[in-house]
């Protein structure tokens, strides 16, 4: 399906979602975020959340003959109830008149996607130039492995929105920012699969069959993770089971947590005067050591960043000074990128341990080491307080 995304100026923008449960509910507390003109029409009397959720918002009622005829005023029509046979018919009807239509938890009936709603923004759009109308139970199963990025949910990609939105199970880390999850589409089943240090919701062998026997029941199943799924985020090991059982997959990068929260501190992470190379290191290995290269990773001219690193923390920086960085060499620790909780700790490998001994750090965190750590004070432009992202990555 071609898409060709749009902005549009909520609120020089109107809709009109047509449901009276649940499903409209939901679409229409994501448009408010969008601070869009809405009304709402039904075919059956409103559930208690929605007439509520209309008179505290001062939502406006329109006929059902309004809704579907007056094109000026809702360019936009969004069909959120459950019928089918009736979804159909009345997307065809209203695709005829040139009408924007979206069916929630249909996309092969709509001919746009509403893949981000997030206040304060402008309504973004996506318009399909090819409507493909087959049956969804029809569907093959498939597995969508997919980046979710440091945290603020607009650096999400166009790709990783769309197939949010279609998937039928959500497999979803704890680093995934519950602003995201919330893009999912209402009737989608979420299961819970994160991981803390020493601490797995699910075992990584159970999440690998889980996606696996998901998918062979027909289902299309999207695992949510944060940053990206290719670097230190097991998605590898993941899709790995799936080709076993020749499982159809597809993998959509994230913008990972080295680039992500570097950018957001005013850290570039490389510099024709400072860094001429950069490397992602975990720091915390599989059998729980930090049994790293530590004379190569000491050389000079290169940025070191260093995820799950905070428990390791003290060793990391003597390690470093021990095989001959300096110990004036600038290290940052950056606490939950990306978000309105972010935090940055500047310090040098000689000093961070003790600096931060008093201090409640909150996962995630991210450790950079090098000289580009020394711009952050000319560089950072963040104000934590404006973003939408609830967690890091």
């Amino acid at each position: 399906m071609k898409m060709l995304p749009l902005m549009a100026n909520s609120p020089e923008f109107g809709a009109v979602v047509i449901g009276h449960s649940q499903i409209a509910v939901s679409k229409v507390q994501a448009l408010l975020k969008a601070d869009t003109q809405l009304a709402v029409a039904a075919r059956h009397p409103f559930c208690d959340e929605l007439s509520t959720l209309m008179l505290r918002y001062d939502i406006t009622e329109v006929s059902l003959e309004e809704a579907f005829t007056n094109n000026a005023r809702f360019p936009l029509v969004i069909l959120a109830e459950d019928d089918l046979d009736w979804l159909q018919a009345q997307s065809a009807l209203l695709r005829q008149q040139g009408r924007l239509v979206n069916v929630v938890s249909h996309s092969e009936l709509s001919n746009i996607e509403l893949p981000y709603l997030i206040h304060q923004h402008p309504l973004t759009v996506a318009i399909s130039s090819d409507i493909n109308t087959a049956n969804l139970s029809e569907t093959q199963g498939e597995v969508y492995l997919v980046g979710a990025g440091p945290g603020d949910p607009e650096l999400l990609t166009l790709r990783a929105v769309r197939l949010i939105q279609q998937a039928d199970v959500v497999l979803y880390d704890r680093l995934v920012a519950a602003e995201i999850v919330d893009l999912c589409r209402p009737d989608a089943e979420r299961i819970y699969v994160g991981k803390a240090r020493a601490d797995h919701a699910v075992p990584q062998g159970e999440i690998n069959q889980l996606l696996a026997d998901l998918a062979l029941q027909g289902k299309r199943v999207l695992r949510l993770k944060g940053g990206d799924p290719f670097i230190f985020g097991r998605g590898g090991e993941e899709i790995e089971t799936l080709s076993q059982y020749q499982i159809p997959f597809q993998v959509v990068p994230g913008i990972t947590a080295a680039s992500g929260c570097a950018a957001y501190a005013g850290i570039p992470l490389t510099h024709r005067d400072y860094a001429q190379s950069v490397r992602f290191i975990t720091g915390h290995l599989k059998d729980g050591s930090t049994n790293l290269p530590w004379a190569e990773l000491a050389s000079p001219a290169q940025t070191l960043v260093f995820y799950m690193g905070l428990v390791g923390l003290p060793e990391i920086c003597a390690q470093l000074v021990a095989h001959g960085l300096s110990a004036s060499t600038p290290m940052a620790l950056i606490q939950q990128g990306t978000t309105r909780n972010q935090r940055n700790i500047i310090a040098t490998l000689g000093t961070m341990a003790a600096h931060i001994k008093e201090m409640r750090i909150e996962p995630p965190t991210l450790i950079i080491v090098g000289e580009v750590v020394g711009l952050h004070d000319k560089l950072n432009w963040f104000k934590p307080e404006q973003a939408s992202g609830s967690q890091g990555f």
